[in-house]
């Protein structure tokens, strides 16, 4: 049972050493442990800290977000015949101690993915608005994704070998909102273990203010939730604009037929205007809805492609890649992108 922990890492020089330090060696259940830094477009010595540490190395060349780092680890470490693969952030937020807790549900076949669940409430780093806005998106995130988990934007996960060939990432912001929809959303076990923190080395990297990390990671549920619920998301704005031009007729009647007043005469041609344009748009979404059902059929269709596509490279002769290999491993990759 071969576990590989993946680092997605930007211009983390300062923070690296001390996490790679605090990893554990040895993990019940695990015969052997391999470290990958995921080199996301750093312009300091990331790379060659993680080089001294041990650590194998895979280099994007440029910045291409923490989602599309994540996803080019994922390939990597399943090039590099993993079982179990582990996330953690290169700040060292989360306490590695706990990793032995966080892989157990996947040991015992209990689920295919595992997040770690910070304390939220306890946690004296987190504002009250912040910790109502967790509250509050990983609620959301539990009603489009059908899971379970408690603590959505944490990026401490294990994910097991199936998950891992399963998983396609579309976003480049962040990867924990969309492969929590993914998961669910596909019949992924997905199971939450609570975890500890260390206090914070550094402020966020993937956003700025508290209105950013709204709008992106608003635009990234909405986005999810139209990716895998297009019928939904187009019936509900389909059944919205019918019922507007139902209220609008029949107000129109009304006026018409049961109260003579010539002073809403003036409003007649306006609502049915209105009326017109709603009713049209109504029936265009309900275009959208059809089509993006068919869309969502073909994607389930590629992404199985795909799927079998990973087991068969996983069936080929095992020849572990060098870590100067790594690059090689995911060139076609990022080529793609």
């Amino acid at each position: 049972m071969k576990l590989v922990i993946q680092i997605p890492c930007l211009n983390e020089e300062q923070t690296l050493p001390q996490t790679l330090r605090d990893l554990p060696k040895s993990l019940p259940g695990i015969d052997e442990i391999e470290v990958l830094v995921v080199d996301d477009g750093s312009t300091d010595r990331t790379a060659e800290v993680a080089r001294a540490a041990g650590a194998r190395v895979l280099s994007l060349g440029t910045n291409r977000g923490l989602g599309r780092a994540f996803s080019h680890g994922l390939e990597a470490a399943l090039a590099m015949g993993a079982d179990i693969v582990v996330n953690t952030d290169a700040d060292n937020q989360y306490v590695a101690a706990d990793m032995a807790k966080l892989i157990q549900p996947i040991l015992d076949g209990r689920a295919d993915i595992v997040v770690g669940c910070r304390p939220i409430e306890d946690h004296p780093e987190f504002s009250a608005m912040k910790k109502l806005l967790q509250r509050l998106g990983s609620w959301v995130l539990r009603l489009i994704s059908r899971t379970t988990v408690r603590d959505a934007a944490s990026g401490y996960r294990a994910y097991s070998k199936e998950a891992c060939r399963r998983l396609f990432v579309y976003t480049s912001f962040s990867y924990c909102m969309e492969t929590l929809i993914q998961a669910g959303n596909t019949g992924m076990r997905v199971a939450s273990v609570d975890i500890r923190v260390n206090p914070r080395t550094r402020p966020s990297r993937l956003f700025r203010s508290i209105p950013e990390y709204l709008w992106k990671s608003g635009s990234t549920i909405v986005s999810m939730f139209i990716h895998y619920r297009p019928s939904r998301f187009f019936g509900l704005l389909t059944v919205l604009c019918f019922a507007a031009a139902v209220i609008l007729g029949a107000r129109f009647i009304y006026l018409v037929y049961l109260v003579d007043d010539p002073a809403s005469h003036r409003t007649y041609v306006p609502s049915l205007i209105l009326l017109s344009i709603l009713a049209i748009n109504g029936g265009l979404f309900a275009a959208l809805a059809v089509i993006a059902e068919l869309m969502r059929a073909q994607r389930r269709l590629t992404e199985e492609a795909l799927y079998q596509l990973r087991k068969a490279a996983a069936r080929e002769p095992e020849n572990p890649p060098k870590p100067e290999g790594l690059q090689s491993v995911t060139q076609g990759l990022v080529e793609r992108d």
